[in-house]
């Protein structure tokens, strides 16, 4: 290798360090990140301030800010498309950057470009520069905070979608029951089972706009009835991720493993050998590490050295290494 080519493919290493997103041991990578969550900031205003007629004298202003920004995505946009083959080391560098270029990040890059240059064209294609705004959720996703939603959403999928089926399907039926008691007295709101479905939705998701309602007796008892099946269906997503969202962060806290190794809830009763004993004293005599304990309403975290079990409280454990013999 000549030694311009070594210099280059180390200036090229070096930059492609400095533009990974969520870099925390680079200084540099972290101000890059900083930098360009700036950029996106002031381009979505400068979009925002756009629409306002009564700013029109600064449409200078804006444009020259659409300008700036857009050659910083430009640049973002080329230089990881010539780094590209550190993050695809096993593809060569063609295949690397069609390979960038083809991928969700890639593909958020380009739309994040392109809008600018077709802002008199489709509606459709203005609209494209909304796309900017996920930019922000890109960056973020390499970070802890937002890692932590991600992941919580991720591993509570299933709940999630059966939560909203019942949803859905509930807003299917309380609509065509609504329809059958209101379509003969206002004709006009509920023409048909999808003019129920607005007031329905709006009731369920306890949003209740009013510009649709029941006017009649009957109505009115099975709108009372769907408002209080609308409280409980949203509290059950809600509670489903606020779960994870403990769970997560206990074993953030905790340092409890969530990948390799199951957690499992046991309910301390009368014949349990672990009742009086500490958290430290399950690890050591039993084998299993407690993550966190539920007394009542109460909740114990696993550094708590004064807690006793006692019977009835709820143990999320996984089993870990058992010392030999039991004091």
């Amino acid at each position: 290798m000549q030694p311009e080519n070594r210099g280059t493919d180390r200036l090229k290493k070096r930059i492609f360090d400095i533009i990974q997103i969520g870099n925390k041991s680079d200084t540099a990578s972290r101000a890059f990140d900083i930098f360009i969550v700036i950029v996106i900031v002031i381009n979505i205003l400068t979009m925002f301030l756009e629409t306002f007629s009564e700013l029109e004298a600064w449409s200078g202003v804006f444009l020259a800010a659409e300008i700036v920004t857009l050659s910083v995505f430009c640049a973002e946009y080329a230089l990881r498309i010539w780094t590209s083959c550190y993050l695809f080391p096993e593809e060569g560098r063609v295949k690397a950057a069609l390979r960038f270029m083809r991928s969700p990040d890639g593909l958020v890059e380009l739309l994040t470009i392109l809008p600018f240059f077709f802002l008199t064209g489709m509606v459709a294609l203005r609209m494209l520069r909304v796309v900017r705004i996920f930019h922000l959720f890109r960056i973020n996703a390499s970070y802890d905070s937002f890692h932590v939603i991600t992941s919580v959403l991720y591993e509570k999928k299933n709940q999630i979608v059966s939560s909203v089926f019942i949803i859905l399907v509930l807003m299917l039926a309380s609509s065509l029951c609504m329809y059958s008691a209101e379509h003969e007295a206002q004709p006009e709101n509920f023409r048909n089972a999808f003019s129920a479905v607005w007031w329905s939705m709006s009731t369920l998701l306890t949003v209740g706009y009013g510009d649709i309602y029941p006017v009649t007796t009957v109505g009115k008892l099975m709108a009372i009835v769907i408002a209080f099946l609308g409280v409980g269906t949203v509290a059950i997503p809600t509670g489903i991720i606020s779960a994870g969202f403990v769970e997560q962060y206990t074993e953030l806290q905790n340092g409890a493993p969530s990948a390799d190794i199951s957690l499992q809830t046991v309910v301390v009763d009368l014949d349990s050998a672990w009742i009086g004993c500490s958290m430290e004293d399950i690890e050591r005599r039993f084998g299993f590490t407690v993550v966190l304990a539920k007394r009542g309403q109460s909740t114990i975290r696993s550094s708590s050295s004064a807690y006793r079990v006692e019977m009835g409280d709820v143990l999320v454990v996984f089993k870990g290494e058992q010392e030999d013999g039991c004091g």
